[in-house]
């Protein structure tokens, strides 16, 4: 399948080889570490070289340009000025722009690669200030549209003392749901190398089949397919749905990322730390499955080889967009080169810098002005080599 260097955002049976870590139980679960794990110059070097055509049952890395597209929804997050303490008891909230596949959108033009948003906002205020906010933060805006007869979405975040959250959404129906097929920017997609989205474009019509033929249209362009499920439980009609409606565009996806918890939603209670509970997740076509586990990492695993790459600790101030600036970590990297899907060595590198990207992202409030640069990323990278 050829593929491209443009990485859309939309919303087998792995081996275990010498370097990996089994599974089976909790307890082996790695400890945070105060810092990243040694990374040579050479390897942070590498993050920036381009991709070369491969052969064989891979997928082929032809296309020049390195652009990500991301499908699905866009909104307004206000984040509590305080953490610890319920909606009612904020003295004040935060606005922020936020919404995954727009996080990760952001997130790789921040970090030096090429991006476009495809969804629907609001003809309000608050649609036109996002379309905004993307534009200035250089991504590919002209897949965006206005809905004249419904609001931006909007939700509100509580914050833990630790910085973990809790949503409660206004949508009934906010613009993003109301996105239609005929509404997509059909050139767009198909000019990517990758296409990347989540499940929450899935729960409602018309958004559902808009989604399903945005993937249609760049499975057939040779476009690689990126899925987070990013499961947000509250905005499905039951936990039954929402386990369906994610498995049921599992298998068309060639790379997924998936935390600790969605896997144990999933599997319906099981340990998200047995290696045999993740290989059931593991579908023939799939290239690349991430697990991320927070500050203690990732683990990874492909047809080929498996294993974990180790986090960073931080002060965690609000975990909003952690998730996202991983999957933009290590999107940036696929984007100009596909071939880290066969060297272990690359992969890991690159899942060190993703795994730095979300680490970074939990220091400040809210999910896109969090978002690391290029910069900041790759001099934390150096540090932990000095």
């Amino acid at each position: 399948m050829a593929l491209h260097s443009t990485a859309f955002c939309f919303g087998g049976v792995v081996s275990l080889p010498r370097n990996s870590v089994s599974f089976s139980q909790r307890t082996v679960r790695a400890s945070a570490f105060a810092s990243p794990p040694p990374l040579s110059s050479s390897s942070i070097a590498r993050l920036n070289v381009q991709g070369k055509a491969f052969a064989g049952d891979v997928l082929l890395d032809t296309k020049e340009s390195s652009l990500v597209v991301c499908f699905g929804e866009m909104l307004i997050d206000f984040v509590p000025t305080t953490s610890g303490l319920s909606l009612a008891e904020a003295p004040a909230f935060k606005k922020a722009a936020g919404g995954a596949p727009a996080n990760v959108a952001v997130g790789i033009a921040r970090l030096g690669g090429s991006s476009a948003f495809i969804g629907k906002v609001g003809e309000d205020e608050f649609g036109y200030m996002l379309a905004d906010i993307l534009k200035e933060n250089n991504v590919n805006n002209e897949g965006m549209r206005f809905d004249p007869g419904a609001r931006t979405a909007l939700a509100f975040v509580t914050l833990t003392s630790d910085g973990e959250r809790e949503f409660m959404f206004y949508r009934n129906p906010s613009a993003d749901m109301l996105l239609q097929e005929a509404e997509l920017d059909l050139d767009l997609i198909r000019k990517a190398k990758i296409l990347h989205y989540g499940s929450i474009s899935l729960i409602t019509e018309p958004c559902k089949s808009a989604h399903i033929a945005a993937t249609k249209a760049a499975k057939d362009a040779g476009v690689v397919l990126s899925y987070d499920p990013n499961l947000r439980l509250p905005l499905w009609p039951s936990a039954k749905s929402a386990r369906e409606g994610i498995l049921s565009i599992w298998d068309t996806a060639d790379v997924i990322k998936i935390s600790e918890e969605e896997i144990s939603f999933l599997t319906e209670g099981e340990d998200p730390y047995d290696e045999n509970v993740v290989r059931k997740l593991y579908h023939p076509n799939l290239k690349l499955l991430l697990v991320t586990e927070g500050p203690d990492g990732c683990r990874y695993y492909t047809k080929e080889f498996s294993g974990r790459v180790k986090g960073m600790k931080v002060d965690a101030v609000d975990t909003t967009g952690a998730g996202d600036a991983f999957v933009a970590g290590i999107l940036s990297q696929l984007a100009v080169d596909l071939s880290l899907l066969q060297d272990e060595d690359k992969l890991r590198d690159a899942l060190v810098f993703a795994n730095a990207c979300g680490a970074l992202t939990v220091t400040e409030r809210g999910a896109i002005p969090a978002l690391p640069t290029r910069e900041s990323v790759l001099n934390v990278l150096l540090k932990s080599v000095a």
